[in-house]
């Protein structure tokens, strides 16, 4: 027998993570000197997080430690049960270095126990997304590796997308500079981000205006090869009429029975693109 992990930066929704029997590691974040663990949105205040961002707050985000791990990972251990923990990009962040340490020392102290991790070099629901079709597999009763070759080929298939309102996140974060920024801001210009085949962020194209960003998401689809068959996810940072207006766009293009829902983007995944940043996640060719 074996418990299923996920952290809060695959944004499943509190009530499918419940629903579903998942244990879940919170990421943190700091707003106005405040540190928070993030809930996947069972309480958290979106509007007032957002709104200080708008207001000139810079709020920032940290890994977890290896004393943080340990204390997620061993009651489960103790309860004589293994572990799975399906997390975000290993690529994004220092915490997985903690993570191994804690796994190492776990493993040292409970040798019968077994602990093994997945990588869906992803984030945001695209991460998410990954989970959920995993835990449905978990509930059946899939064994580890069963689980683990499911996940490689629904892994290869997650497609990631966002656009962001405002360069000023992206140029804090180092992800381009201070001139790109200031040029694209200036001309109204947002950059289409992915996801790269080893889990980093990486810039694929620019979209000039607002009014083309929703048509252009819909070319993407079309062009992956979008499975409605699957979930579709809109992802959206305080805009939710852009949110939905996505939302609607597609279920007109692939049937008023797309299984497309549109979820506000949570705090720490929003430390890093700002409010307004509009994303789509869905499974297609990658």
């Amino acid at each position: 027998m074996y418990q299923l992990f996920c952290d809060t930066n695959s944004e499943l929704w509190f009530s499918e993570a419940k629903e579903l029997g998942l244990s879940v590691i919170r990421m943190p974040y700091v707003l106005d000197g405040k540190e928070y663990a993030y809930d996947l949105g069972e309480a958290t205040d979106f509007k007032h997080f957002f709104g200080r961002m708008r207001e000139g707050a810079v709020p920032t985000t940290s890994a977890i430690n290896e004393q943080d791990y340990l204390d997620y990972f061993e009651p489960v251990l103790q309860e004589g049960k293994d572990i799975y923990y399906i997390s975000f990009s290993h690529k994004m962040s220092a915490t997985f270095d903690a993570m191994d340490r804690a796994v190492a020392a776990l493993k040292e102290k409970y040798p019968d126990r077994v602990i093994r991790t997945f990588d869906t070099k992803a984030i945001s629901f695209g991460a998410g997304f990954q989970v959920w079709y995993a835990a449905q597999k978990w509930k059946e009763g899939a064994t580890m590796d069963e689980l683990e070759a499911y996940l490689e080929q629904l892994r290869a298939h997650t497609v990631v997308y966002f656009v962001v309102d405002d360069l000023v996140y992206l140029k804090r974060g180092g992800r381009i500079s201070a001139v790109t920024a200031a040029f694209g801001k200036l001309l109204g210009i947002k950059p289409l981000i992915s996801i790269a085949e080893d889990g980093t962020l990486q810039s694929v194209g620019k979209i000039k205006g607002s009014k083309k960003v929703i048509s252009e998401f819909i070319r993407l689809m079309h062009e992956h090869n979008c499975n409605a068959g699957y979930r579709i996810k809109v992802m959206q940072a305080d805009c939710p009429e852009t949110g939905e207006a996505l939302a609607s766009a597609i279920r007109a293009e692939f049937g008023q029975d797309a299984p497309v829902d549109c979820q506000m983007v949570g705090p720490v995944i929003g430390t890093h693109c700002g409010p307004g940043t509009l994303g789509l996640i869905f499974y297609g060719d990658r």
